[in-house]
């Protein structure tokens, strides 16, 4: 038990325990199982590739996702850091592809998709879109969407919906023609050297369009995917500028129709993932 020492309570000494040399043994042993089977998982770590990591990882975030998900902060930056660092040639992508290349002047760029995954919770895959394409405006309903560009560099520009008029402006939120009045979130030029861009179901750009500005690649995920059946059908929209003044800008987004169409191909089996 604790004895006074000036004014103090000091803890008497512990009785030092003698180990039999079977008892060290063991403990050693012990020990020795949980290094090896730190440096095992350490071991296991490292020799997953980038995309078995962009796998694992957006799998485990995704697990619960459903529309609406959004992912807690943390999450977001584990999930946009291996992004950021993934290289083309860790995706099996470079410029010199054919799905870069565009030959013939009279009809528009082809954008190809290269598919690596998908499920119910999430999915991912690669935009290839030659100089000039466009991925026009469209929206991802329910759905929370990681972009990273892998190289080249691109035009984006993405709206959210508005919740409520612009200040001092007495206007209705949808029109007579059926727009719906949406706020200019971003309107800038990316490159590989941009860190992942973000959108959610509610905000961060939720519709967004693309333009090559030189061949490019960008890979996108997807929690949860596109699902016709279950609502999550993609819409295209025109766009018609609402001049206010100022810094903020808006757009009136109706709705349309759109030929658009990309061409889909499956990635080689040494780029897939092991679920």
């Amino acid at each position: 038990m604790p004895v006074q020492v000036g004014g103090s309570k000091v803890a008497e000494p512990r009785a030092r325990v003698e180990l039999s040399p079977t008892a060290v043994a063991d403990k050693g042993r012990a020990s020795s199982k949980k290094i090896r089977r730190r440096r095992q998982k350490a071991s296991a770590a490292l020799s997953r590739s980038p995309m078995q990591m962009l796998f694992d990882t957006s799998r485990e975030i995704f697990s619960a996702s459903s529309p609406g998900f959004v992912a807690p902060p943390d999450a977001v930056a584990r999930l946009s850091g291996i992004l950021n660092d993934l290289k083309p040639h860790d995706v099996g992508v470079d410029s010199s592809m054919p799905y870069f290349k565009h030959a013939d002047s009279k009809v528009p760029p082809r954008v190809t998709y290269l598919h690596f995954y998908d499920c119910p919770k999430f999915s991912f895959g690669i935009f290839c879109l030659p100089k000039s394409a466009i991925i026009p405006l469209h929206n991802h309903p329910g759905m929370t969407v990681f972009s990273k560009i892998l190289f080249g560099s691109m035009h984006l520009k993405s709206y959210d919906w508005a919740n409520s008029p612009p200040e001092n402006h007495d206007i209705a939120l949808e029109n007579s023609y059926g727009a719906r009045l949406a706020k200019v979130n971003t309107d800038a030029v990316f490159d590989a050297s941009s860190e992942t861009v973000v959108l959610y179901p509610e905000n961060g750009g939720n519709l967004h369009c693309f333009t090559a500005l030189t061949p490019c690649a960008v890979l996108d995920v997807l929690g949860p995917p596109y699902n016709r059946a279950d609502g999550r059908d993609c819409a295209y929209y025109d766009e018609s500028p609402y001049l206010i003044g100022g810094d903020e800008q808006y757009s009136w987004l109706k709705e349309v129709p759109t030929t658009f169409e990309m061409k889909g191909i499956q990635m080689p089996r040494k780029f897939s993932v092991s679920a």
